[in-house]
Formats: C-alpha cells, sequence, structure tokens
C-alpha cells in the first residue's frame, strides 16, 4: 500500500486558522460506514445521531503550554542567542535524590546546534533554567530544568500553545487549544475531534441515556510526522502514554454487553481503546492503524479532517474504506468544510 495512495488536494484557504466563535456551531459530515450515506449538518445534531445506551469516549489529556523562548547562558548570564524549545515528555526527576525543584524533559530544541551538552539556558528573566544533559540518537534533547516554585505554574506563565505549523495566526485564548474536559497534562498537541463540545452539550449527551467515558492519551507529536515512508506498512509511529480507568473499562464493557455502540471522539480515543482492547491499565502506545487492520472495540468515530497522506487520514481509511474516505474529502472541499485542527468534523458511525 503505498502513502501515495492517501493523497488528496486542499485548497489553502480551506485550512482554519482560529476556532470557531462558538464551539459546537462547527459543522459535522456524518457518514454511515454500512451504506455511505452522507449528510451535511452541525455538530449539535450529535444529539439526534446518539442513542440511548451509546458511549462517548473522550480524551481528557491537557495541552501544555509547551513551547518556550529562551536565551542561551554563558558564565550564568545570558548572551543574547535566542532558543526555542518544546517540551514532549516528562522524564521526571531523574531518581529520589534529585533536588526538589528539578525536573527532566525530552524536549525539541531550534536550532540544535545551539543545544549540545552542557549548554545552558534561562528563560523569563531566570524564573526557569535549563540544562542539555543528553543528545538522543533522534536529535531531541534530554534537558534538566531547574526553578523556585512549582514547575507547571511557571510553565504556563512562559509558555505559548505548540500549535501545528499550518496555523499562522496567533491563538489569543490559549483555553480554546483545549478541550471543556481536559484534566491530565502531559499533551504537546490538542485531541481536537473533542474541541467542539461544551459542557452544556455534555451534559445533554448524558440526559439522552449516553455514557461519557474520559480515558487519557497525551498526544506526542510522532502523531503528526510525515509519513516518509513510501510503502505505509515501513512507517513506524512513535509511542505514546495512555491511562484507561477501571471506571472507564467498565462503561466500555458495559455498553459491548449490552449492543451499544463506543464512539471514540478522536483518533487518539481509537489507537488507545484499540491497543488496550478497552481494558483498565496504562502504559504505552505505539500503534498504527491503517487499512486492512481489524477493529476489535470502537463501532464509530467522531475525528476533524486530516492532512494528505497522514497517518490520521490513514486510520480514518481503515475505519471507513480508501475510496470513500477520499470521496468524502473532495466532498468536503467542494461543500468548503473547514479543515484540520480548529476545523470542522466527521462523524462515522
Amino acid at each position: 500500500m503505498n502513502t501515495k495512495d492517501f493523497d488528496y488536494f486542499l485548497p489553502p484557504a480551506l485550512i482554519a486558522q482560529h476556532p470557531s466563535e462558538r464551539r459546537d456551531e462547527s459543522r459535522m459530515m456524518c457518514i454511515d460506514k454500512a451504506s455511505g450515506a452522507l449528510q451535511h449538518r452541525h455538530f449539535r445534531d450529535i444529539l439526534t445521531v446518539l442513542r440511548p445506551g451509546d458511549c462517548l469516549v473522550i480524551n481528557d489529556s491537557k495541552v501544555l503550554p509547551a513551547r518556550l523562548h529562551g536565551q542561551l547562558t554563558l558564565n550564568n548570564s545570558a548572551n543574547g542567542a535566542p532558543i526555542e524549545l518544546l517540551l514532549l515528555n516528562d522524564l521526571g526527576n531523574n531518581g529520589a535524590d534529585s533536588p526538589q525543584n528539578v525536573a527532566y524533559w525530552e524536549c525539541l530544541t531550534r536550532p540544535g546546534k545551539r543545544a549540545r551538552e552542557g549548554a545552558r539556558f534561562v528563560f523569563g528573566d531566570g524564573l526557569l533554567h535549563g540544562e542539555v544533559v543528553k543528545v538522543r540518537e533522534d536529535g531531541n534533547r534530554e534537558i534538566c530544568f531547574t526553578y523556585e516554585g512549582a514547575f507547571m505554574e511557571i510553565l504556563d506563565a512562559l509558555g505559548e500553545m505548540p500549535l501545528p505549523p499550518y496555523i499562522t495566526e496567533k491563538l489569543t485564548d490559549k483555553s480554546r487549544y483545549q478541550t471543556v474536559y481536559a484534566r491530565e497534562p502531559g499533551s504537546a498537541a490538542a485531541p481536537t475531534a473533542g474541541l467542539h463540545f461544551t459542557p452544556e452539550l455534555l451534559d445533554e449527551v448524558r440526559a439522552l441515556g449516553a455514557a461519557v467515558a474520559p480515558i487519557t492519551l497525551h498526544v506526542g507529536l510522532g502523531t503528526f510526522r510525515p509519513v516518509k515512508a513510501e510503502r505505509v506498512e515501513e512507517h513506524h509511529m512513535h509511542s505514546e502514554r495512555y491511562h484507561i480507568s477501571p471506571q472507564s473499562a467498565e462503561l466500555i464493557a458495559r455498553t459491548k454487553a449490552n449492543g451499544g455502540r463506543v464512539i471514540a471522539v478522536g483518533t487518539t480515543c481509537c489507537r488507545t481503546l484499540e491497543a488496550s482492547g478497552g481494558k483498565a491499565g496504562g502504559g504505552e502506545t505505539d500503534i498504527f492503524i491503517y487499512p486492512g487492520c481489524k477493529f476489535r472495540v470502537i463501532d464509530g468515530l467522531l475525528t476533524n479532517f486530516h492532512l494528505p497522506q497522514s497517518t490520521l487520514i490513514m486510520l480514518v481509511s481503515a475505519l471507513l474504506g480508501r475510496e470513500q474516505t477520499l470521496a468524502a474529502y473532495a466532498e468536503a472541499v467542494r461543500e468548503e468544510y473547514r479543515f484540520f485542527s480548529f476545523g470542522d468534523c466527521m462523524l462515522i458511525t
């Protein structure tokens, strides 16, 4: 299977540069995967598609304001050379004997030549200091941060939301790149299918008799890295951490047992459920879902429109079929849907 088989034409004007004024006013393409029937609706219409006994599975991971701008230091003073870091994975405090106000993170650095082992940086006029302790084989850096106070509070004060490169407009409200149910800090990107929900709409889903089961997958940048392999099967996903509580696992199992539909809100939930079988517990997954893969847990998927030749459009194609997926995308272009992170969505049931 060739990567180019998942290409499609997208006019740049259809790439959403900002979120809609209201979360739940986005458009929603509804597709019946059995019949192929397609309808153009709005997101609030999800209440007419869901049934009592269904279960929406949501990803409650919270995006970190993980992009930091600082300066290289020499003899403990800034020398003016700029450095940009993107925090990817929390590596803990590197052992019980480490000082309390120390945190180790795997990071992307720009420019890399200024992030040699031993290089030191300062952020926010001294609120945060960092030192490169290891250069990994993949080019990422392991950085030791030292600080006074609470690390997450400092990060919230200094950091920027790590918006994808296709969004060129500045985001004035950080909360619009978070779901309303984000609880567990750890993601480098938002689980964007969930951005359409409001607290009131979730209450209406529950009042309808459908369950809402939160799980956690901390989204890494590997999910969005382009597939460089010519053959789809040769691409390898980066690992991402996940956790499913016993309560959510029980909701999912009960839904399946009673004949309800398990609908994943986003590709992150889909990957987590298919990797874990919907069972309680946690770990890491590098599952790559593409056409030919068999689904064990999910019956439906709510998802935004994804980049051409991406692992995400391949996942959608595994559920809906490649030709039907590309036909739906062509229809979305004709109807001028808004694409990608801040765009409209598709509901496959």
